[in-house]
């Protein structure tokens, strides 16, 4: 049996903890510095990846399509299907034929496969929308009803049973349903446009909730920080971008990059209602960006910088993101970190504490090797978490206020990691390596990991001038 087997075949007892979970005999540090991938596979265009409620398949989303891959044995992954060209499938109906590109998002839950797009703006005469998939056989995925076409990119979405909730970002006022694709793709790294005035004019950038159990998609409701915030429309809308969406036993979270992160109250998804918002900017300050370059460092630098936010399965800890970089704002301060919260008391949210990004040798955005915080997952008391060529950690999160480090593993010439998930919770994780980032040379890739507290061996130097070069 492998080293790594035993380590998890002699993992320890489940007890009584609180929001420690379970402590495992692996959790001792290992002393021979060893921490290591189980196992990679190289995926064309990977970018998010999403395990499978049975812990047996991962999703990845591929720029131009997705793939399937059986994790079932962490240390020898096996490729189910790669998709390219997904509308000209035979079952895309009045969509088929189009072209599908800058897919970075996937998401699963039970049998259902979401696959969204463009992620950004810029797209012209490309599908805009979602497809949803049947996975219950992972290997052969099928359309399980029309493509659904929307006038607005899809950076992010969400998928919790049959609902699937939509970040949809555009550049235009619309406070109506979407359907029919216009071709006004939107991003959230070009260039501004303006977008202050009145909520009328304003881009709304809300969060749209479609019912996608059956073969005709639904769109069932929709929630706008200008409906709630209505003098957020005098700031520019990329500085209100809702970058990402979690949901967690009803409650969802919205990553609204500068205005801040908002808890909706979504178990009617039908009527999303306000629980709770924190902000970590002032909304006169994000008035008075008036210039493309303005808008551009307080979009890339801090404060704010809302990129994803997740409430743990206990529903005690909130963890908020932030991605950003060095710019000229007097208030960047370089790669964002994680800031975590006791979310005992909803209407309270304290922080108690913040996992620092890693140091980067040249931290801005156009600058090697990127550190800042992108996505990760709570589970079980711990942080699985990444951090672009700052590689992927774990840590222990039963003291709120100083989380403890349990495992950090990068190569930042060769691995940008897009996220980390768990695959079976105290065993192993996921983590998605992109090149979709400045890295030099990053592996399109999905890793594996074991969940031990361990030192990678030699680990390479974040700020070493002749890597990066």
């Amino acid at each position: 049996m492998r080293r790594r087997a035993v380590l998890r075949a002699t993992g320890g007892v489940c007890l009584s903890l609180g929001v420690a979970g379970c402590l495992f005999d692996s959790d001792a540090e290992d002393p021979t510095g060893s921490y290591e991938p189980l196992d990679r596979v190289s995926l064309e265009g990977a970018a998010e990846a999403v395990v499978g409620d049975d812990g047996e398949t991962t999703y990845v989303a591929g720029v131009d399509g997705f793939a399937t891959v059986d994790v079932t044995d962490p240390e020898d992954l096996t490729v189910l299907t790669e998709r390219k060209n997904l509308l000209e499938d035979e079952n895309a109906g009045d969509a088929a034929g189009e072209r599908f590109l800058d897919i970075l998002d996937v998401k699963v839950s039970a049998d259902r496969l979401v696959v969204a797009g463009p992620a950004n703006r810029g797209f012209d005469g490309v599908f805009h929308g979602f497809l949803v998939y049947d996975v219950s056989d992972p290997a052969e995925p099928v359309l399980a009803a029309d493509p659904y076409e929307t006038d607005y990119h899809i950076h992010n979405c969400f998928v919790d049973g049959d609902i699937l909730y939509v970040a949809a970002n555009k550049v235009t006022s619309d406070t109506g349903t979407s359907t029919g694709n216009t071709g006004t793709g939107t991003g959230d790294t070009g260039a501004a446009d303006t977008g202050g005035g009145s909520t009328a004019s304003a881009p709304h950038n809300p969060l749209v909730v479609f019912d996608i159990s059956g073969g005709e998609i639904e769109e069932l409701a929709r929630w706008s920080l200008l409906e709630y915030e209505p003098d957020w429309a005098d700031v520019d809308w990329l500085l209100r971008y809702l970058h990402d969406i979690t949901v967690t036993d009803g409650l969802a979270a919205l990553s609204y990059w500068n205005a801040g992160t908002y808890l909706l109250d979504v178990s009617d998804p039908t009527d999303p209602q306000v629980l709770t918002s924190l902000l970590e900017t002032d909304l006169e300050t994000q008035r008075g960006y008036d210039t493309d370059f303005e808008i551009r460092d307080a979009q890339f630098g801090l404060p704010g910088n809302d990129h994803f936010a997740a409430v743990d399965d206990t529903g005690d800890i909130l963890a908020i993101g932030r991605e950003s970089w060095e710019t000229d704002l007097e208030s960047a301060t370089g790669p964002g970190g994680i800031d975590l919260y006791d979310f005992t008391d909803p209407a309270n949210p304290i922080r108690r504490s913040t996992i620092e990004a890693p140091e980067g040798y040249d931290e801005t955005y156009g600058g090697e090797p990127w550190t800042t915080s992108h996505n990760f997952e709570l589970r079980d008391g711990r942080l699985y978490s990444s951090w672009y060529g700052g590689g992927v950690k774990i840590h222990d999160l039963s003291d709120l206020a100083s989380p403890a480090e349990l495992a950090w593993w990068r190569e930042p010439t060769t691995a940008s990691f897009w996220t980390a998930r768990v695959i079976t919770p105290g065993e192993t994780f996921a983590a998605s390596s992109t090149a979709y980032t400045t890295a030099d040379n990053p592996e399109n890739a999905l890793y594996t990991f074991p969940i031990e507290s361990s030192k990678q061996a030699d680990p390479p130097s974040l700020t070493d001038p002749s890597l990066f070069r």
